[in-house]
């Protein structure tokens, strides 16, 4: 009888985050082993063949400032194994309906000139946080800070992020386009943004433009998660792909296990051998909106009316400040919007790689209900074709996926939603239940290292880094 090997550590799924919480484990020298129930590893960070021979798409996460920015996974050699950014001349453009468009410049000087009368303002939001950037983001990145490690910053940070950020954007700017650019970042949050804090996502995601920029990876997000692999196992670390966990009876032997997953897959895994009241505060854990994603194969590149939209990695479809803020409110409300935010990226203009010669592709989702079936896909379209006239004359062939798909997909998006949680003022820092410590579970040896901890969604794998720290602390100090 052959004898099962034992670990230090095993990571569950291999998302940015159970990638992270490995490579931290084995960096202590520690035997870890991550095991992914899908046939190739990444969790959101996959790249496919979703339409037609010879392009590539990315799965989810598709551009990746937060990546670079974080402070543990932009530490680690990446470059050395494969890993190649790329940057398009501007990260992100708005466009608006009289055919020109807001563009974010990786300069926040650059980027407030063109804001004119909102320059300053603009600026004077920023800078402070820019310039005290590494204290703040490892403040940032992580469970709540007590104390901060820039407390002034973090002080001046909470006092503007507090806010809903429509209201900010209203109070700081006098002009349209400010107002719009403010809430098309703000939006990343998934919220209605008329709620308290939603300031904070337009701050932060704000702050990655013009710190490091909004890169890609060369040949398709896959290219990142096939450098951690390469790292990781350049540690020692192995991987096992294609077995799904469903019981702890499914794992070998080890002193400590990590869970790269949400609540609910928790709940499956360990079911009755939780206690009552942590299982009953996993039941009671949120999942906001979902997706609906398309991935396009075009015959061009997208026939943007206002031509630097041409030149940027990201764009946000959604022109005014109170169309985006009406969108996102009837998303939060259950409803459908006749006029959804759309993010989209194009990377083929910068990686042609991903397309054969002349040819493109294109990402783009918008913010749904939780597990709604409706189809989007005309509602989708018209928000590019308002700001790429001809576009769809461009679209060779198309790939869909709804809520239900993204969470077929990967089951941490229930109801498609891709942070693994809403992220409001409620659950941001008390992710997935209020403790001490977020990350550890009462059951002996057994962590969290999911986007359903602090600091919840992104590919910037703090949440994996943290309980990491946790278990080197906790169980494996010896």
């Amino acid at each position: 009888m052959t004898a099962v090997r034992s670990y230090d550590a095993v990571v569950v799924g291999s998302g940015p985050n159970g990638f992270a919480a490995a490579i931290c484990v084995a960096q202590a020298g520690r035997s870890v082993l991550m095991m992914e129930g899908r046939d190739t590893v990444g969790g959101g960070v996959r790249s496919e063949a979703l339409t037609l021979p010879g392009f590539v798409h990315d799965s989810c996460a598709a551009i990746f400032p937060l990546s670079v920015a974080s402070p543990f996974l932009g530490s680690l050699p990446l470059e050395k194994f494969g890993l190649e950014w790329l940057h398009a001349p501007y990260p992100l453009a708005h466009p608006l309906d009289n055919g020109q468009a807001v563009l974010a410049e990786r300069s926040l000087p650059a980027t407030a000139r063109r804001l004119a009368g909102d320059g300053k303002a603009y600026q004077g939001l920023l800078q402070p946080f820019l310039q005290d950037w590494p204290r703040f983001a490892k403040d940032l990145l992580g469970p709540l800070p007590l104390p901060p490690g820039a407390p002034l910053t973090f002080g001046r940070f909470a006092a503007s992020a507090l806010w809903p950020a429509r209201r900010l954007a209203q109070t700081l700017f006098r002009q349209p386009e400010a107002r719009a650019l403010f809430a098309g970042l703000a939006a990343h949050a998934m919220l209605d943004l008329n709620q308290l804090a939603t300031s904070a996502f337009g701050i932060v995601i704000a702050l990655t433009v013009h710190q490091v920029g909004w890169p890609l990876p060369r040949r398709g997000a896959q290219s990142l998660s096939d450098a951690l692999t390469a790292y990781f196992t350049h540690l020692g670390g192995e991987i096992i792909t294609g077995q799904w966990v469903r019981r702890l009876e499914d794992l070998p032997p080890a002193r400590a296990i990590l869970f790269d997953l949400t609540p609910r897959q928790l709940l499956q895994i360990l079911g009755e051998r939780l206690p009552p009241g942590y299982r009953r505060a996993l039941q009671r854990y949120r999942y906001g909106m979902g997706v609906f994603k398309i991935d396009y194969a075009l015959d061009g590149p997208v026939p943007w009316q206002a031509p630097e939209c041409a030149q940027a990695a990201a764009l946000h479809l959604g022109g005014s400040m109170e169309e985006i803020a009406s969108s996102e409110r009837l998303v939060s409300r259950g409803r459908i919007p006749p006029n959804p935010f759309v993010l989209v990226a194009q990377h083929t203009p910068f990686d042609p790689s991903r397309a054969p010669v002349g040819k493109h592709t294109l990402w783009a989702y918008c913010h749904v209900p939780h597990a709604s079936p409706v189809d989007m896909t005309a509602a989708v379209e018209a928000q590019i074709e308002r700001f790429a006239p001809g576009f769809r004359e461009r679209v060779l062939a198309r790939h869909v996926r709804r809520p239900a798909e993204m969470e077929a997909y990967n089951p941490n998006y229930v109801g498609g939603d891709i942070n693994g949680g809403i992220q409001d003022l409620r659950q941001l820092y008390t992710r997935p239940a209020l403790r001490r410590n977020p990350y550890a579970t009462p059951l002996p040896g057994v962590y969290l290292c999911s986007s359903a901890t602090p600091p919840g969604g992104g590919v910037h794998g703090m949440c994996g880094y943290h309980a990491a720290q946790a278990v080197l602390r906790r169980e494996l100090r010896g």
